[in-house]
């Protein structure tokens, strides 16, 4: 087969004018960890990656409750990859399985008096992301325990996968009849057998993960947050109301019991990134990185060392003089429950080389061209294969290669039309055919681009608001926690209004979160609260959520809005903050930007910003109102079950397909 011919090098050029793969490349984040896309060079630090997985085969395989819990910890300088490694094992156990993953980013724990508990919500979270058998990793442990309830009941009952199961129980609980109440407390009874020392509550919130409709109320649950007592009640758990202290000082206990059950069916890989953050310290005076170390020494001794278990494996991610300094110096054998694993011995991970950043940039440009269908002369072009490894042998970290590759990706141009305006003309078009990936879920860059537009309209009125300032400093910042991404203040008919905006793509756990800061005007100084999402995301919730609950105060109670996120009016303004950033390359100022976005109205017209400054229109978007209140009161009727019915309501289970 011959191999395809090269493509036009207009055409490569175009691509490669329009869009810099390997801007902001070197900066692995959160969301990188748990994305879909990934790209990897496997043999850069594998050893590091290779040693983690030597680990999970020791504790999942040890006969020595001894070895049933380790640790490793990592170091490495700024940009050498260290939260790229953890990407690294993060989905290869999601493509190949072997593990539960935990990844908690240390930036997020913002009270370190309150680092237990914040833990407990980092496990339920990790644990509510995807795993390698299409599920939630919670749904793969519910599974396992569903299955072990049922061939106690019958020995000749099938193994069902947990979609399988994750289907059936929808299917079989559509009516919600009393039975189902009872099977939920038939499969508790039949796994608490095996399990005599679990706690029967958390044993049975990991089953409900099950159910589509009730999964996130019992995850929240095990997050260690309350219920409205309705939910509660529907899951037969306990809720109490606490203090923050008072979950603090539960919670250990929490995360003991949790990771003990969930062990039990597969290893678990807790992931403690980037432990070395600045300026902050508990009301003790310790710094994040001793308060850290010291959570994974708790976690190391609470643990129960299981001969059934398989196994713990705690990594904590550090720069060197991190744990010279501070770790390897803390008292009471702390740096040996660190790094059990390599016995007091960070494992150090290394420089970049030129093999390894010819591979590094051939795997980035190979999804680059192959996403536009372009075949270009050679796998690196534009870069020569001699200028990479010439580059390779300064040792560089992972993130100065590639913004030196970012610096460097570029090609001859055509010398720019003289005519500034014809410049942002051509700037317009080259960036509005830019490949910018999902932009529609990334919260971050659609409050970045709305907080650009109202800058283009500062002192001009629209919807009859007349804009005066646009400020991102929502005070107070600790209670904020950025849900509440910028504020418009300006004049309505004489009155001052002051507009808080939310943009919330993601989970349910957030939109609540962000919902209950958007609704307390009194505390961050609003007089309107206007919630961004699409109207996908605001359909799926159900009457009786929290969520929706809040959303209703937000516009029946206070006079707020939520607005649909439409891709067709985002996307323009993606296009010409794009523009307004890249300026210089089109040798214009961001002035001349500005004149030309005001002279063409882009911003002016644009029905997404306007409609988060027009008058709220007070009327409720439309969710699922289908009435489970009738059927769910039947659920909670009690019921008695005999072993016999018990092995018929399993049969019956089993038919339903």
């Amino acid at each position: 087969m011959e191999n395809p011919s090269v493509s036009p090098t207009e055409s490569l050029n175009a691509a490669i004018q329009s869009h810099n793969p390997f801007t902001n490349a070197g900066i692995v984040q959160e969301q990188d960890v748990w994305g879909r896309k990934f790209t990897d060079v496997p043999t850069l630090n594998a050893h590091a990656s290779n040693a983690v997985f030597q680990a999970i085969q020791l504790v999942r395989s040890s006969q020595s409750s001894q070895d049933k819990v380790t640790s490793i910890a990592i170091t490495a300088q700024q940009g050498v990859g260290k939260t790229h490694l953890l990407s690294r094992i993060r989905h290869r156990l999601k493509r190949e399985g072997g593990a539960l993953f935990v990844y908690a980013g240390v930036n997020n724990y913002t009270d370190l008096n309150l680092v237990k508990y914040k833990f407990q919500q980092t496990l339920a979270d990790s644990l509510s992301k995807t795993g390698s058998q299409g599920v939630m990793q919670w749904q793969e442990v519910a599974a396992a325990m569903a299955n072990e309830g049922f061939k106690a009941i019958n020995p000749n009952a099938p193994s069902l996968s947990p979609q399988e199961l994750k289907d059936r129980f929808d299917k079989v609980s559509a009516s919600w009849s009393a039975k189902n109440k009872s099977l939920m407390n038939t499969l508790t009874k039949q796994v608490l057998k095996t399990k005599p020392n679990a706690d029967p509550y958390i044993l049975r919130a990991i089953l409900w993960t099950l159910s589509e409709t009730h999964a996130s109320f019992a995850i929240k649950w095990l997050s260690g947050e309350q219920l409205a007592q309705f939910n509660a009640d529907v899951l037969g758990l306990p809720n109490a109301s606490k203090t923050s202290q008072e979950k603090e000082a539960e919670a250990l206990k929490n995360i003991q019991q949790i990771l003990n059950l969930v062990s039990y069916y597969n290893p678990v890989v807790i992931c403690f990134d980037e432990i070395d953050v600045k300026n902050n310290s508990s009301d003790d005076g310790l710094p994040t990185e001793l308060v850290i170390a010291d959570l994974v020494k708790r976690l190391h001794d609470t643990l129960e060392h299981s001969e059934l278990s398989q196994g713990i494996v705690i990594i904590t991610v550090m720069l060197p003089v991190t744990w010279t300094q501070k770790v390897n110096e803390m008292p009471g054998g702390t740096p040996d429950r660190v790094s059990k694993y390599t016995a007091r011995k960070p494992i150090n991970l290394i420089e970049i080389d030129s093999d390894s950043l010819v591979e590094l940039v051939t795997l980035w440009l190979k999804e680059f061209y192959e996403t536009r269908n372009l075949v270009p002369p050679h796998p690196v072009y534009p870069f020569e294969e001699n200028q990479l490894r010439e580059f390779g042998k300064r040792k560089p970290t992972v993130r100065e290669a590639l913004k030196w590759c970012a610096e460097n990706f570029k090609v001859y141009e055509e010398p720019l039309p003289p005519d500034p305006h014809e410049r942002f003309e051509l700037a317009l078009r080259r960036e509005s055919e830019a490949d910018i990936g999902d932009y529609l879920e990334d919260n971050s860059l659609i409050a970045k681009v709305l907080f650009f537009g109202f800058e283009t309209l500062k002192g001009q009125t629209l919807e009859g608001v007349m804009i005066e300032e646009i400020t991102s400093d929502i005070k107070p910042k600790l209670q904020n926690k950025g849900f509440i991404n910028f504020k418009i203040v300006g004049n309505e008919n004489g009155k001052e209004v002051k507009i808080g905006v939310a943009v919330i793509q993601s989970s349910q756990f957030t939109l609540t979160a962000g919902l209950k800061r958007l609704n307390d005007y009194e505390k961050f100084d609003l007089t309107r609260g206007c919630l961004v999402r699409s109207k996908s995301k605001i359909e799926q919730m159900k009457k009786n959520s929290e969520a929706y609950k809040l959303v209703k105060q937000l516009i029946s109670e206070k006079g707020g809005e939520n607005v649909d996120l439409i891709e067709e009016q985002i996307r323009p303004l993606i296009t010409v903050r794009a523009v307004c950033k890249k300026c210089r390359n089109y040798k214009l100022t961001e002035e001349q930007v500005f004149d030309f976005i005001s002279q063409k109205q882009l911003t002016f017209d644009n029905l997404l910003l306007r409609e988060i400054l027009s008058n709220p229109s007070g009327k409720m978007p439309a969710v699922d109102d289908e009435d489970d209140l009738e059927l769910i009161e039947d659920f909670l009727n009690p019921s008695t079950i005999s072993e016999t019915d018990e092995v018929d309501e399993l049969n019956e289970l089993f038919d339903e397909a």
